[in-house]
């Protein structure tokens, strides 16, 4: 093979490595819309939810202390009540993440009855981005401050099918 037969099929082979599929974390849902999500603590499962039939099931981390509703900053536990999905952020930590609307006022008023902060940055995310994070994360259940983790090709699932607005329910 002469260089320039040579040379022009290392640039094809480059050429079509460029145009190589790669896949995203942004992926869309065309399905039944999410009219809600269940999470029960205790059983350590979240449900995705179109009126009254469940679309998704996910085994979920909690925080690190996570018996009870959380009351104020740093106690690691994860909400209990009802609040809404507030917003999304692709560039989290993690390896996406949707937003949970906790504290509401209630959790606010509590913890100021008590000279405390409510805590908040409550999500439902994915693995730690940091490897050193997300070894212990493999090794530790419950691990998170207080959100709800799930595998990352959960969240991929969970950030495309649900929608700002949607409602949130935490249940002990």
């Amino acid at each position: 093979m002469d260089r320039r037969t040579f040379g022009l099929a290392a640039a094809s082979s480059v050429a079509l490595a460029g145009c190589a599929r790669t896949e995203s974390k942004f992926k869309t849902y065309r399905g039944p819309e999410v009219t809600s999500i269940v999470v029960n603590k205790g059983a350590r499962k979240m449900y995705l939810l179109n009126n009254e039939t469940v679309l998704r099931e996910y085994e979920v981390d909690l925080g690190f202390a996570p018996e009870g509703p959380k009351r104020i900053e740093g106690d690691g536990k994860t909400p209990e009540g009802t609040y809404l999905i507030d917003r999304r952020n692709p560039n989290s930590s993690f390896h996406l993440s949707v937003g949970i609307s906790y504290p509401n006022s209630a959790d606010v008023a509590f913890a100021r009855s008590i000279g405390k902060k409510p805590g908040g940055e409550i999500f439902i995310h994915g693995e730690p981005n940091d490897p050193k994070d997300r070894k212990r994360a493999d090794r530790v259940k419950d691990w998170t401050a207080g959100c709800i983790a799930v595998k990352n090709h959960e969240i991929e699932d969970i950030y495309a099918m649900v929608n700002n607005g949607t409602l949130i329910t935490l249940r002990a």
